[in-house]
C-alpha cells in the first residue's frame, strides 16, 4: 500500500505564513498542526483540511500527494 504525503511545509512558505499564525486562523493546535506539517499523523479530518484550504488559499490536491509503493522491493 502506498502512502499520502503533506505537503504543507512547502505551501506554508509559498504563502509565507507561520505555524502558529496558520493554527490561529485553522483553530488547531500550534502541537497538532506541527505534526500535519511534519508528516507525523494518520489521519486528518475533512474539516481540519478545508479550514487549512481556506486559509491558504488552496485546493486538497496542492496540500496531499500520494506515492505508490516502490513495486521492485529489492530497490530500497
Amino acid at each position: 500500500m502506498g502512502r499520502i504525503i503533506l505537503h504543507l511545509d512547502r505551501l506554508m512558505v509559498e504563502k509565507k505564513i507561520s505555524l502558529g499564525v496558520l493554527a490561529a486562523q485553522v483553530g488547531i493546535t500550534y502541537v497538532n498542526l506541527s505534526k500535519l506539517k511534519n508528516n507525523h499523523v494518520n489521519a486528518i479530518r475533512f474539516s481540519t483540511l478545508a479550514a487549512i484550504c481556506q486559509a491558504l488559499n488552496c485546493q486538497p490536491g496542492d496540500i496531499l500527494e500520494y506515492e505508490a509503493d516502490d513495486p521492485n522491493p529489492e530497490t530500497r
